[in-house]
Formats: C-alpha cells, sequence, structure tokens
C-alpha cells in the first residue's frame, strides 16, 4: 500500500467531504476508518484547490480525544503547546514523525519474532497467549493488528461483545494457566 496514491477527498463549499473513489460523501469517522486501514488520505477544498488534509486530521483527533478515547496524554499536549510557542518547533515534526516510525518498526518486530520462536510454537496453549498478544497490540494501535498484515479489523461482527467471548476468555485463562504450570515444571 506504500506505493498506493492517496484516497482524494473533495470538500466542497457547504462543508460536505465527497470520496472521489466511490463518488459518495464521507465523514470524518469514515476518513478515520480509511486511515486505520492503512489508506493515506489528501483533502482538497474544491472551490481554492486548498489542502485542508492537517486541519482534518486533527480534527479527528480532538473528536477522539473529547469522546473520552484518550491517547495523547495531558502532559504531552501541553508540550505540544509549549512547542508552538518556542524555538522548538523545528525539531518537534521530525521527532514525532521519528518516533512514530520506531513504534511501527517495533511492531513489525514484535510480529516477526513472536512467529519465529519455533519452540515456543509447540508448546500447547502457546495459540492463546499469541491471541491475547495480538489483542492488546490491537488495543494500542487502534485496532491494527500486525499480525494480519496492518489491516484493520475495527467494525467488525467479530469485535462485538457475544456469550461466546466470556467462554473464549475462561478457555484462554485455562490454557494460560496449564502453560503456566508447565513452565513450573520445566524449571
Amino acid at each position: 500500500m506504500a506505493n498506493q496514491k492517496p484516497l482524494l477527498i473533495k470538500r466542497y463549499a457547504s462543508r460536505r467531504l465527497y470520496n472521489t473513489e466511490t463518488s459518495d460523501y464521507v465523514t470524518l469517522d469514515d476518513i478515520a476508518g480509511f486511515i486505520r486501514d492503512g489508506r493515506e488520505v489528501q483533502i482538497i477544498d474544491l472551490k481554492s484547490g486548498d489542502d485542508l488534509t492537517r486541519q482534518y486530521l486533527l480534527q479527528i483527533i480532538a473528536d477522539h480525544e473529547s469522546r473520552g478515547e484518550s491517547v495523547l496524554p495531558i502532559n504531552v499536549l501541553n508540550d505540544l503547546v509549549r512547542s508552538y510557542t518556542t524555538q522548538a518547533t523545528s525539531v518537534v515534526p521530525q521527532f514525532l514523525a521519528a518516533s512514530f516510525e520506531l513504534f511501527r518498526d517495533s511492531q513489525s518486530k514484535i510480529a516477526e519474532n513472536i512467529s519465529t520462536i519455533s519452540p515456543m510454537t509447540t508448546m500447547p496453549g502457546f495459540e492463546a497467549l499469541q491471541a491475547q498478544q495480538e489483542a492488546f497490540l490491537k488495543a494500542m494501535t487502534g485496532g491494527v493488528s500486525p499480525f494480519a498484515g496492518g489491516a484493520a479489523t475495527t467494525g467488525t461482527a467479530a469485535d462485538t461483545p457475544s456469550e461466546s467471548d466470556g467462554e473464549d476468555l475462561a478457555d484462554i485463562k485455562k490454557q494460560l494457566a496449564d502453560l503456566q504450570s508447565k513452565l513450573s515444571k520445566l524449571s
């Protein structure tokens, strides 16, 4: 997907957002979903031709933060505000970009390491442990699984809690306890 052109979204004078690929109107939540799915987006004002991408991405972040889906701690937000009024403004964007790049690289390495640890993969309960780690990483990355090639899985029926989720959790706990017991016997 790295060489794929950004999804072009046009903003009309009415402030409605138009997806040029599917020829329909979209919302900020739709755009956030495209991004979670790994798509780059570009939002252009139809009349002026101005690039509004940054403005809308900041709006998406602000909307998530205001709904209690906080990702950015207060001290980070304070530091960002300070960076706009200091000489640090030239360093902050590069630092943030490098930090997120490092985070993405570490996700890939974690996925590779888990799949290449052959002695552990043969242990009973390893699948349950791997599922727990994947769920944790999904939660930390906003639904993007590093094990599924970066495809987001939010909004699917599999993500909807059901009666079997409680049974699955109990099964995972039992398998984890069995695995811990076997590891204790090995040491």
